[in-house]
């Protein structure tokens, strides 16, 4: 199954009066078992790419499907609805609430999706065990290292079973040994099937 496509994608933004064509014509189609990267340097494209499979932008031509589902002429609460559906996202800067504990970062996305609270807490405390965060649920994210942030950050992206992990930059903000720690955990969650773009 393709759980992305896009299809003759371009992005041209406004930028001091002329235009910036971040995106010239992409095709790319993800099936439902796959890890993709997308490589390249600094304003090439990739972060523009995601906001689009995301939903958090819209292309200036072409066409996204998302789990079988076209993104055009969505409006925001359509949007919205397919986000908590089928995307789950991590970003460079792990994008956290710092009033809120581990735990509760992790069980707020299930909760806004409409899950049962005490159903939304045992996934969350599944996921912080996976990830290695058990013992830090009642802990605030500010007291974390920046490689438990960053597997923070994904535990909250899984919280929803997402369709597609995607992931802009998530070693961007860590150390060398975080990078490997998280690529590593990304190899693991592809491999118990999560399609990661």
């Amino acid at each position: 199954m393709h759980v992305m496509e896009a299809r003759g994608v371009r992005k041209t933004y406004e930028a001091d009066g002329a235009p910036v064509r971040a995106l010239r014509g992409i095709d790319v189609t993800m099936d439902d078992t796959e890890f993709v990267a997308v490589m390249g340097p600094s304003g090439c494209g990739k972060s523009t790419l995601l906001n689009l499979v995301a939903g958090l932008d819209t292309p200036t031509e072409g066409e996204i499907i998302v789990a079988g589902e076209s993104l055009a002429e969505k409006d925001e609460n359509a949007l919205a609805r397919m986000r908590r559906a089928h995307i789950g996202i991590v970003f460079q800067f792990f994008n956290l609430l710092e009033g809120m504990s581990v735990l509760e970062n992790v069980t707020l996305p299930a909760v806004i999706a409409g899950a049962r609270r005490r159903q939304a807490e045992s996934r969350a405390r599944d996921l912080l065990d996976m990830l290695g965060l058990a013992d830090k649920q009642a802990a605030a994210p500010g007291v974390l290292s920046g490689g438990q942030r960053q597997r923070l950050a994904i535990a909250r992206a899984l919280a929803n079973k997402p369709t597609l992990l995607l992931a802009d930059e998530p070693t961007g903000a860590l150390d060398s040994d975080g990078g490997l720690e998280v690529l590593e955990l990304f190899r693991r969650l592809h491999a118990g099937g999560q399609a990661i773009l």
